[in-house]
Protein backbone atom coordinates (compact mmCIF):
# COMPACT_ATOMS: atom_id res chain seq x y z
CA UNK A 1 0.00 0.00 0.00
CA UNK A 2 1.23 3.49 -0.74
CA UNK A 3 2.43 5.71 2.04
CA UNK A 4 -0.12 8.43 1.28
CA UNK A 5 -3.06 6.01 1.55
CA UNK A 6 -1.67 4.61 4.80
CA UNK A 7 -1.29 8.15 6.13
CA UNK A 8 -4.88 9.06 5.20
CA UNK A 9 -6.21 5.88 6.84
CA UNK A 10 -4.13 6.54 9.98
CA UNK A 11 -5.31 10.15 10.21
CA UNK A 12 -8.95 9.07 9.82
CA UNK A 13 -8.55 6.48 12.59
CA UNK A 14 -6.92 8.99 14.94
CA UNK A 15 -9.58 11.63 14.22
CA UNK A 16 -12.29 9.04 14.76
CA UNK A 17 -10.78 7.94 18.05
CA UNK A 18 -10.44 11.53 19.28
CA UNK A 19 -14.01 12.45 18.39
CA UNK A 20 -15.34 9.28 20.01
CA UNK A 21 -13.31 9.97 23.16
CA UNK A 22 -14.52 13.57 23.33
CA UNK A 23 -18.14 12.45 22.85
CA UNK A 24 -17.82 9.85 25.59
CA UNK A 25 -16.18 12.35 27.94
CA UNK A 26 -19.00 14.84 27.25
CA UNK A 27 -21.61 12.18 27.94
CA UNK A 28 -20.12 11.56 31.39
CA UNK A 29 -19.21 15.12 32.43
CA UNK A 30 -21.94 17.43 31.10
CA UNK A 31 -24.57 18.44 33.69
CA UNK A 32 -28.02 17.89 32.13
CA UNK A 33 -29.71 15.71 29.56
CA UNK A 34 -29.78 18.17 26.68
CA UNK A 35 -26.05 18.91 26.97
CA UNK A 36 -25.25 15.21 27.45
CA UNK A 37 -27.33 14.40 24.39
CA UNK A 38 -25.43 16.86 22.21
CA UNK A 39 -21.96 15.47 22.89
CA UNK A 40 -22.36 11.87 21.75
CA UNK A 41 -24.71 12.55 18.84
CA UNK A 42 -22.35 15.00 17.19
CA UNK A 43 -18.94 13.79 18.24
CA UNK A 44 -19.40 10.07 17.97
CA UNK A 45 -21.22 10.36 14.65
CA UNK A 46 -18.14 12.02 13.17
CA UNK A 47 -15.85 9.67 15.09
CA UNK A 48 -17.50 6.42 14.11
CA UNK A 49 -18.05 7.72 10.59
CA UNK A 50 -14.37 8.47 10.07
CA UNK A 51 -13.33 5.08 11.49
CA UNK A 52 -15.74 3.34 9.12
CA UNK A 53 -14.45 5.35 6.16
CA UNK A 54 -10.88 4.42 7.15
CA UNK A 55 -11.92 0.75 7.27
CA UNK A 56 -13.56 1.05 3.86
CA UNK A 57 -10.40 2.61 2.38
CA UNK A 58 -8.15 0.00 3.98
CA UNK A 59 -10.05 -2.98 2.57
CA UNK A 60 -10.38 -1.31 -0.81
CA UNK A 61 -6.63 -0.76 -1.04
CA UNK A 62 -5.62 -4.04 0.65
CA UNK A 63 -7.93 -6.49 -1.12
CA UNK A 64 -8.86 -4.48 -4.18
CA UNK A 65 -12.59 -4.93 -3.59
CA UNK A 66 -15.00 -2.22 -2.61
CA UNK A 67 -17.31 -3.20 0.25
CA UNK A 68 -20.43 -1.22 0.83
CA UNK A 69 -21.08 -2.43 4.40
CA UNK A 70 -19.13 0.38 6.07
CA UNK A 71 -20.71 2.98 3.81
CA UNK A 72 -24.21 1.74 4.69
CA UNK A 73 -23.41 1.86 8.42
CA UNK A 74 -22.09 5.42 8.05
CA UNK A 75 -25.19 6.56 6.15
CA UNK A 76 -27.42 4.89 8.75
CA UNK A 77 -25.58 6.71 11.57
CA UNK A 78 -25.81 10.08 9.83
CA UNK A 79 -29.55 9.60 9.29
CA UNK A 80 -30.58 8.20 12.66
CA UNK A 81 -28.45 10.11 15.19
CA UNK A 82 -30.00 13.58 14.56
CA UNK A 83 -33.54 12.18 14.45
CA UNK A 84 -33.05 10.30 17.71
CA UNK A 85 -31.52 13.36 19.38
CA UNK A 86 -34.44 15.51 18.23
CA UNK A 87 -37.03 13.08 19.60
CA UNK A 88 -35.24 12.71 22.95
CA UNK A 89 -34.93 16.51 23.21
CA UNK A 90 -38.64 16.99 22.51
CA UNK A 91 -39.55 14.35 25.08
CA UNK A 92 -37.37 16.14 27.63
CA UNK A 93 -39.05 19.47 26.87
CA UNK A 94 -42.53 18.01 27.20
CA UNK A 95 -41.76 16.36 30.53
CA UNK A 96 -39.51 18.92 32.24
CA UNK A 97 -40.15 22.41 30.83
CA UNK A 98 -43.08 24.73 31.49
CA UNK A 99 -43.71 26.53 28.18
CA UNK A 100 -45.04 29.63 29.90
CA UNK A 101 -42.30 30.11 32.49
CA UNK A 102 -39.12 28.45 31.26
CA UNK A 103 -39.00 29.26 27.54
CA UNK A 104 -38.35 32.68 25.98
CA UNK A 105 -40.94 34.24 23.68
CA UNK A 106 -40.36 33.33 20.03
CA UNK A 107 -41.06 36.85 18.74
CA UNK A 108 -43.68 35.51 16.33
CA UNK A 109 -47.41 34.84 16.50
CA UNK A 110 -46.62 31.13 16.78
CA UNK A 111 -45.12 29.64 19.90
CA UNK A 112 -42.77 26.71 20.32
CA UNK A 113 -43.80 23.98 17.86
CA UNK A 114 -43.39 21.25 20.47
CA UNK A 115 -46.09 22.84 22.63
CA UNK A 116 -48.45 24.18 19.95
CA UNK A 117 -50.37 20.93 19.61
CA UNK A 118 -51.34 20.91 23.28
CA UNK A 119 -53.96 23.22 24.73
CA UNK A 120 -52.64 24.78 28.00
CA UNK A 121 -55.92 23.92 29.76
CA UNK A 122 -55.55 20.25 28.79
CA UNK A 123 -52.00 19.93 30.12
CA UNK A 124 -51.70 17.37 32.91
CA UNK A 125 -51.04 18.54 36.43
CA UNK A 126 -48.34 15.90 36.87
CA UNK A 127 -45.74 16.08 34.03
CA UNK A 128 -45.41 12.28 34.10
CA UNK A 129 -49.13 11.75 33.47
CA UNK A 130 -50.95 12.27 30.21
CA UNK A 131 -54.55 13.56 30.08
CA UNK A 132 -55.88 10.14 29.05
CA UNK A 133 -54.22 8.65 32.18
CA UNK A 134 -56.24 11.03 34.37
CA UNK A 135 -59.50 10.01 32.63
CA UNK A 136 -58.77 6.32 33.09
CA UNK A 137 -58.19 6.90 36.83
CA UNK A 138 -61.61 8.52 37.13
CA UNK A 139 -63.26 5.34 35.81
CA UNK A 140 -61.66 3.11 38.45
Amino acid sequence: MEFVIELVISVLIVIGGLFTLIGSFGLVKLPNLLMRLHAPTKATTVGVGSILIASMLFFWMERGTFTIHELLITVFLFLTAPITANLIGKAYLLRHVDPHDDLPHTGEAEGWATFDSRDPEEQPKDPGKLPQDEKSNDLN
